[in-house]
């Protein structure tokens, strides 16, 4: 039958089974979206990412002098000139510096490293040769200067953990003035006791969606023992790790750390090794691990032997997720405005133990250039941006 434009008009049988063609294909089309509703919504989902932070503070002067000393008196000299050197290296205006990178970057984790706690108190030799320690007025306390800093005006980040770590305490010549010390039977310039204690820290974001659990800490069986004036000194290093879920992301474990600085490479390779062991924090299982600190070693921009502690976490399984740009300044020492810049080791790393599951998207460093008239630190902050499960 023809219609009224020419065409071949359907029956009306015709009719119905076009009618029913259509509502099956309607039904299917119906069926199929509703059977993968996940589908729709995971095109535009955003994958969860995760922004850390590894930074130094730098204890505010260098150890060096004192552990070489050449006799008791030579000591005590170099111990006074440690302390003078911290208040040359005026932490709290360099707490200014230090929050306003975390500010900047924003970071939903920190590992903090070399967050001194300097003490003073009168003199007690005991505490020198394994006594009990005194010196109790506090000096400069770096976590609470920066914490002041960074939660002024709002709270933006809290503690998940502190580890105490190095905490020596012995005479020191601060003032400066010859013949004043208060040492019995031993002509010395030390007039106060100086009490330095490392620590490492880790600090959350508040109201960014960041949960905490399973929360540990420890230290190395392997150190460095340095024989000061004839007195063996314990250096102890240690590491923090927490279990942290980010916003909708899955569970992982942060780990901060700070290898040690001095002593043969061997040690801090052990060190390495003793993260990655049976029980230690970087055997998390299923659950990714992302491991922050300094490493004072890499695996080229240092000498070769100072790459062993970096080439045992690799051997490990580590994998790195942070930046190749200088982190840290042999010759930083006094880090004022116009000390010496010349950041030339990689050292302050970001790594995983899953590289299948955790992607960089983003690394970058801070502290590159001097604030408030001083260096922050005398290394340099490393950030990255990491797509997590």
């Amino acid at each position: 039958m023809l219609n009224t434009t020419g065409r071949l008009a359907p029956s009306g049988r015709g009719r119905v089974f076009l009618t029913l063609a259509l509502l099956l294909v309607g039904a299917l089309t119906v069926t199929l979206l509703a059977a993968h509703p996940a589908d729709a919504k995971r095109k535009h989902k955003k994958p969860n990412t995760v922004k850390v932070m590894t930074r130094n503070l730098y204890l505010g002067a260098d150890l060096s002098p004192a552990i070489n000393a050449t006799s008791t008196n030579d000591f005590i000299n170099k111990n006074g000139q440690i302390l003078r050197d911290v208040d040359t290296n005026n932490f709290p205006v360099r707490a200014r510096g230090l929050s306003n990178e975390i500010k900047k970057v924003s970071p939903d984790l920190v590992g903090l490293q070399e967050v001194a706690l300097w003490r003073t108190g009168p003199v007690n030799l005991a505490a020198a040769t394994g006594g009990e320690k005194t010196a109790t007025t506090v000096h400069i306390d770096f976590l609470k200067e920066l914490m002041t800093r960074l939660n002024k005006g709002k709270k933006r980040y809290r503690v998940v953990k502190v580890q105490n770590e190095f905490d020596f305490e012995a005479p020191a010549d601060y003032n400066g003035v010859e013949g004043d010390g208060n040492l019995p039977g031993i002509n010395s310039n030390g007039e106060i006791d100086g009490r330095l204690t490392m620590r490492d820290v880790i600090l959350a974001k508040v109201g960014a969606g960041v949960k905490t659990k399973n929360v540990k800490s420890g230290n190395y069986n392997t150190i460095y023992t340095p024989v000061i004036s004839g007195i063996p000194v314990n250096v102890e290093r240690g590491w923090l790790s927490a279990d942290a879920k980010v916003r909708k992301g899955k569970w992982f474990r942060f780990v901060n750390t700070h290898f040690e600085a001095f002593g043969a490479p061997e040690i801090r390779e052990a060190q390495a090794k003793e993260l990655l062991a049976k029980g230690g924090p970087l055997r998390s299982g299923s659950m990714p691990a992302v491991l922050v600190g300094d490493l004072n070693s890499d695996d080229n921009t240092v000498s070769a032997d100072d790459a062993l502690a970096y080439d045992a976490l690799k051997k490990g399984g580590m994998v790195d997720r942070g930046t190749r740009k200088m982190t840290f300044g042999v010759d930083s020492g006094i880090i004022t405005d116009d000390a010496p810049t010349d950041f030339n080791q990689t050292i302050d790393h970001v790594m995983t133990n899953k590289p299948n599951k955790v992607k960089l998207v983003k690394s970058g460093v801070t502290g590159t250039r001097p604030a408030n008239g001083y260096w922050d630190s005398d290394h340099r902050g490393v950030w990255s941006n990491l797509r997590v499960p």
